[in-house]
């Protein structure tokens, strides 16, 4: 009886679990950013929650061909004994557009749990057909192998702005354009961008290829890098042109069968590429006013001080906030007039600001250390901030309010005399060997020969040390042991290398993307060899490859299933069946036995 309500609660519980919904519910529409006319492409909406009566906006430029297709998946997560249940339903529905031109599609509407929901809007854009695709042209061989044409794989620096203020911003993008197979990249050269101030702007590590229409053709582009640039001369500043050494797979041959197109049809040729140098007009500033910090953007101002009522000789702290888009990590800090017998000390500047496509927007924040000396009320004077905004082409001016200080006697202050306005602290000189303060603070006091040398607490902390340093060298004595054995080296680590080159695999094998996951191996087996037998990619094939293993000490048999290994893969690639589930984890595990004994046999 206590069983069965065990498993009755516990079946409660994971269906409890199953029918919450772990999001909140979002509709989303998505179709390439160009397309060629005349081609057919894909408009699609997910949902991730069941939903009823979808609404499509006014498709008046584009014919839809068919659709719409459903499809539905579901994926079951528990964590810490808590189960969650994800669902994605998705509507497919194929388009042709009817001119060229750039369009927008209005979001779509979709009924779910009895709400309404809007999705987002796309905008593509139609070119006129080209002759050869974007995807790279992989289905002829190249007219002239080892060659790339200029028009198929080149890169460009990309400015919002030509022509600037001296400290105004402006966003370089460098792109890269292919119509080719690209695999890589081999060497980067980017600019210095010397004569600029430069803030990188935070982009995924791992470059991602979207359509794009240039000139009326459609290009793969990547992102390389983005940069915030702040000139600091005026003139024509001219910014470097980037070297890229791209790594292109090519087919060398026609293929007579359909098995010709696994086995040794491709080779990867090097291209370099330069992107052109371009030319930024940086303009002077109007003459400045006195008090001009440096700012250039579009700014506010914000002060503060820990109190107004404060004894002598006790620190006191104003603090300036600058605010807006702009040069802030190039502002200077601005002058505060405080009264003469106050000790002043450099401000401390804090930065909190973000790189983004619009600039540096945050703030920068400068704090100053005051300690009035006497008695007395002060006044600590309004700080005017001056700024150039670039928008309007003029400088402004902000202005803080003014702090009246209430300084009380301290303690062991024997005067409440206030110093004359006139007198600075550089004004003050010493005569003889008299001083200007004396500390009236308690302090401790030791007796007199009372020494730390020779105590119990010297002692023990000498005995401590020699411990540690005993016990640090019985540890290094026993890895040494460890690492003498090569073989039980090797084989604890061969696992681990093996995980390491295949990480890529796994987290595509997770997408279920058969295409890229049997890439992925091939391409993890080629960096891998590349590494342990020093040969440049581009220069391994099948060959090459098993005789410089065979030189390595590597049994014929293990050859013999990395040769295996890699036909599997350029077959199950185009292969029908290749990609279910089951053949990938079966793969996935044989590359990692055949990867991780070839860690342990390579001499």
């Amino acid at each position: 009886m206590m069983k069965k309500k065990t498993l009755f609660l516990l079946l409660f519980t994971l269906f409890a679990g199953l029918t919450a919904r772990a999001d909140d519910v979002r509709f989303n529409m998505s179709a390439p950013n160009a397309v060629e006319l005349g081609s057919q492409f894909r408009l699609s909406f997910v949902l991730n929650t069941e939903g009823e009566n979808l609404k499509l906006p006014e498709l008046n430029d584009f014919d839809v061909l068919m659709g719409p297709s459903t499809s539905n998946s579901t994926s079951i997560q528990m964590i810490n004994g808590k189960t969650t249940r994800s669902v994605t339903f998705s509507y497919t529905y194929i388009l042709q557009a009817k001119k060229e031109g750039k369009f927008t599609i209005q979001p779509a509407t979709i009924e779910a749990d009895g709400k309404t929901y809007t999705s987002n809007s796309v905008t593509i854009q139609v070119v006129k057909g080209s002759s050869k695709p974007a995807g790279g042209g992989v289905d002829k061989p190249a007219a002239t192998p080892g060659h790339i044409d200029s028009k198929d794989l080149f890169v460009n620096v990309d400015l919002s702005r030509k022509s600037v203020y001296k400290g105004e911003h402006l966003l370089a993008t460098i792109k890269i354009y292919s119509r080719v197979n690209l695999s890589g990249f081999d060497d980067i050269e980017l600019p210095n961008f010397e004569g600029f101030w430069s803030q990188d702007i935070d982009i995924p590590q791992q470059i991602s290829l979207h359509r794009e229409a240039y000139k009326g053709e459609i290009y793969n582009v990547g992102t390389l890098k983005k940069t915030i640039l702040f000139p600091q001369q005026t003139g024509n500043i001219t910014i470097k042109p980037v070297k890229i050494v791209a790594l292109v797979r090519q087919r060398i041959q026609q293929p007579q069968s359909i098995f010709d197109d696994f086995f040794d049809q491709f080779s990867t040729v090097k291209a370099t590429v330069l992107s052109q140098p371009v030319t930024v007009h940086v303009k002077s500033l109007p003459k400045a006013p006195a008090n001009y910090s440096g700012g250039v953007g579009n700014f506010s101002l914000e002060s503060s001080i820990t109190a107004t009522d404060v004894k002598a000789n006790d620190a006191v702290t104003l603090k300036l906030k600058i605010s807006g888009n702009g040069n802030l990590k190039l502002i200077d800090a601005p002058k505060v007039d405080f009264p003469a017998d106050f000790d002043t000390y450099d401000p401390k500047n804090t930065n909190d600001f973000k790189a983004t496509e619009n600039g540096l927007v945050g703030s920068t924040s400068f704090e100053y250390l005051v300690i009035p000396r006497h008695a007395g009320d002060f006044t600590i004077p309004a700080v005017n901030f001056v700024y150039f905004n670039p928008a309007t082409g003029r400088y402004v001016t902000k202005t803080t309010k003014s702090y009246d200080l209430h300084v009380e006697k301290g303690a062991g202050n024997q005067s409440n005399t206030v110093v004359s306005s006139g007198l600075s602290k550089e004004d003050v000189k010493f005569l003889g060997k008299d001083i200007r303060y004396i500390k009236t603070d308690n302090n401790q006091l030791f007796q007199r020969n009372d020494t730390f040398f020779g105590s119990v607490n010297f002692y023990l902390i000498y005995l401590g040390g020699a411990f540690l340093v005993l016990i640090f060298y019985l540890f290094n004595m026993k890895r040494i042991r460890e690492n003498a054995n090569l073989a039980r080296v090797k084989n604890r680590k061969a696992s681990k290398v093996a995980m390491k080159h295949l990480k890529v695999a796994r987290g595509v094998l997770k997408q279920n993307d058969a295409e890229k996951f049997y890439e992925a191996v091939t391409r993890a087996f080629w960096g891998y060899l590349s590494d342990k037998l020093t040969i440049p990619v581009a220069d391994l094939n099948k060959e090459r490859a098993a005789e410089a293993l065979l030189e390595r000490s590597v049994s014929q048999e293990l050859v013999d299933r990395f040769i295996e290994t890699l036909d599997t893969c350029e077959f199950a690639r185009f292969a029908p069946g290749g990609g279910t589930t089951t053949a990938m984890n079966e793969m996935y595990d044989k590359a990692v036995e055949v990867m991780s004994r070839m860690e342990k046999e390579i001499k």
